[in-house]
């Protein structure tokens, strides 16, 4: 394999392996950073990806793996943080892109990449999640130098294998014909993660001459509870699907936080305070009626 022009932090991840799939279909070659040994199945598979053991948080590991390439993509993000004042979303979200912006520019990268969030907002952001992807989002903007900049602000992804319809489907399996519902009432614009896909391979072969921000949306918005009920539907389960109030969803979420692998937060409740959707910005293609029912009736990983 010729020496890859691309390195993906968090490539092993939902996004980064259907990136990675992508880029191997269409034939060009990227390099996988990681802290693992070895390279999970899922990227061991594919002829044009490098895996490469790295701590992203470890400036000069990076200049080392950054090393001939023209393009970074970061797609490294944390959902969860048991840390009550979010020093672990900052650490993700803020401090590694200082990190990687620097390594960036020592090395001579031309394209930076960022994977931000729909709602980033330092100042405003009513979690510590959406506050940290601000605060990167004002540092990259600030200083990125002679590193042309792309910035991705996605709603809520789908796929397969995605933390949102695939979450929602192995939690109304488990439920007792009742299921309850925090955060029911937040609207969402779900986006495909094959879209996502194409426009972050559309974004790195456009270089911008001035930082750019793509507001990234499906073409639907729903609320959480229509969505929920959705995959229920899709799933023929017979839940009663209730919205569960304020105060009872905010004692709900400080248990579940608690539980490895949580399905919701107090910092993912503050997040649904704000719309994830995009207004009159554009639209990608892909509904959730076009690819949601056949990977969740499959159980596909």
């Amino acid at each position: 394999m010729s020496s890859p022009e691309l390195c993906i932090l968090g490539g092993t991840g939902f996004i980064g392996r259907h990136l990675a799939a992508r880029l191997n279909r269409l034939g060009r070659p990227h390099r996988v950073l990681s802290r693992r040994p070895e390279a999970p199945e899922a990227l061991r598979v594919l002829p044009r990806t490098e895996h490469r053991r790295c701590d992203v948080y470890d400036e000069a590991a990076l200049r080392a793996a950054f090393a001939g390439c023209r393009t970074v993509i970061n797609l490294v993000g944390i959902l969860h943080d048991r840390d009550p004042h979010g020093r672990g979303f900052r650490r993700a979200h803020l401090e590694l892109a200082r990190t990687v912006l620097a390594a960036a520019q020592d090395t001579g990268v031309r394209h930076l990449v960022h994977m931000s969030a729909l709602n980033a907002d330092a100042d405003r952001g009513p979690s510590h999640y959406l506050r940290s992807k601000g605060e990167a989002e004002v540092y990259l903007l600030t200083f990125h130098g002679d590193v042309a900049l792309t910035l991705l602000r996605p709603s809520v992804v789908f796929g397969p294998g995605d933390g949102f319809f695939c979450r929602f489907a192995r939690l109304l399996r488990l439920a007792p014909g009742v299921f309850l519902l925090p955060g029911a009432h937040a609207r969402l614009a779900p986006v495909y993660v094959g879209d996502l896909v194409e426009r972050t391979i559309e974004a790195i072969d456009r270089p911008p001459a001035q930082p750019r921000r793509l507001a990234l949306c499906g073409p639907r918005d729903g609320t959480l509870l229509e969505w929920v009920r959705y995959t229920a539907a899709v799933l023929a389960l017979r839940r009663w699907i209730l919205p569960l109030p304020d105060t009872l969803a905010w004692p709900l979420a400080a248990i579940a936080q608690q539980l490895p692998g949580p399905p919701l937060s107090l910092d993912n409740l503050r997040s649904l305070r704000v719309p994830a959707v995009c207004g009159d910005a554009p639209r990608q293609p892909t509904a959730v009626e076009d690819v949601v029912p056949a990977y969740l009736r499959a159980g596909a990983p």
